[in-house]
């Protein structure tokens, strides 16, 4: 089968919607935080646990979906993937007790998320290789929008439906998105006549398939672990503002709508740093930019800390979704700097795996402690310190561009 029009133009929109619908579902749970809490009189610790949960599942799951979606190909695992953020979405509405919404939201939606993100992102770089940087930028935004958009829609639908109608809408959104998924999100451009970047001509099997480490070579490695602890560590603060910020602004008195802009500020800082910080790393280096993000999360975090002011709250929000959009867009060019293409998803989705710890254990802590201790001071604080240490973690590593193909760890470490 070929086709005269380059497709790889196709697979980023597919990623672009995949990921922002599946995030902008997640995203939105702040939004049904509060209803939440009402309709099952609920503590809040038990109320984070449901996003905990979802967090906890789709970034431990991309090493599973990534090397499925490399025997048979992306478009049914991504299809499958939102698909069960549907059905997630779906059960969540129906649900008559606080551990229903744990099983349809909180696994539902991890699993199906934890199926379509690294897949997707993976077929992207197959596509593309002079262009995969555009490419990956472009689709890796749609978290950013995704964040945009759904929150203050999710919360339109509760003001006028109520919450188990805004969870019925938000299935159908999901269900649309997998249809457009298994029309867009295509295998790899030889299987369709074409070749990478739209050339008349293919490039070398070296520059399509990549050079590199498998994920068991790359896991011998210093700087393997280096950038896995990094990431773990700052994961811990980096979903607690998704969670709960809403409830945090209106403890402080601030009104629901802007409580829930505020998670929307929170997605135009992402989607705009993204892109600018681009670069910031060229400037820098890739290494020293990714650094940088650690280090500006944590920062906004000690602000955020520090403040109940309106415009104080919405300069964080701006500035950590600024600094956690580049550490997303950064991750996949580090990683392939460190160990090339070779297994590029492979080892990004064992890499995300370390996220999930954080995503599980920071909302879950700031909602448990703030039950104890009727503040989230601590954690926010806690959060913003493991920020530091993951940006030490980043810059004691070697340079990829000295270190090149890396030594086994007893020989890296010496």
């Amino acid at each position: 089968m070929s086709s005269d029009r380059f497709l790889g133009w196709r697979v980023v929109a597919g990623a672009f919607a995949v990921l922002a619908v599946g995030f902008g579902i997640a995203y939105s749970f702040s939004a049904f935080f509060l209803p939440l809490q009402a309709e099952f009189d609920a503590r809040r610790g038990d109320i984070s646990l449901v996003f905990a949960i979802a967090g906890g599942l789709y970034f431990s799951l991309g090493l599973l979906s990534g090397t499925l979606a490399d025997r048979i190909g992306p478009r049914w695992v991504v299809t499958g993937g939102m698909t069960l953020v549907a059905l997630g979405a779906l059960a969540a509405s129906q649900a008559s007790a606080l551990w229903q919404v744990y099983v349809g939201y909180g696994l539902g939606v991890g699993v199906g998320i934890g199926f379509a993100y690294v897949p997707a992102v993976a077929a992207l770089q197959r596509w593309f290789v002079r262009g995969r940087g555009l490419a990956t930028g472009i689709a890796v935004a749609g978290i950013g929008v995704g964040t945009i958009a759904a929150p203050p829609l999710a919360q339109a639908l509760i003001d006028a439906l109520g919450w188990r109608t805004a969870y019925l809408g938000l299935c159908l959104l999901a269900l649309a998105t997998a249809a457009f998924a298994a029309f867009a999100v295509l295998r790899s451009p030889e299987a369709y006549g074409q070749h990478p970047d739209g050339d008349t001509a293919n490039v070398s099997p070296t520059a399509a398939n990549g050079s590199g480490e498998t994920l068991a070579e790359a896991a011998r490695t210093l700087p393997f672990w280096l950038l896995f602890v990094a990431c773990a560590a700052n994961s811990f603060g980096l979903f607690i503002p998704y969670v709960h910020l809403v409830p945090y602004a209106r403890d402080a008195g601030l009104g629901e709508s802007y409580a829930v802009m505020l998670i929307t500020l929170l997605g135009i800082g992402s989607t705009v740093g993204r892109f600018a910080f681009a670069g910031l790393a060229h400037r820098l280096g890739r290494q020293r930019a990714y650094a940088a993000m650690f280090l500006g999360t944590g920062a906004a975090q000690l602000l955020w800390a520090a403040t109940t002011d309106p415009w104080l709250l919405a300069g964080f929000a701006v500035l950590f979704g600024a600094f956690y959009g580049g550490f997303v867009a950064m991750a996949p060019s580090v990683i392939a700097d460190y160990f090339g293409t070779r297994a590029l998803g492979a080892i990004l989705g064992a890499q995300y795996a370390s996220v999930s710890a954080g995503a599980l254990l920071g909302p879950t802590v700031a909602g448990f402690m703030f039950d104890f201790l009727g503040s989230y001071v601590a954690t926010i604080v806690c959060g913003a310190v493991l920020a530091f240490m993951a940006a030490g973690c980043i810059l004691v590593a070697p340079s990829p561009a000295t270190w090149r193909r890396p030594a086994p760890l007893a020989r890296s470490a010496s």
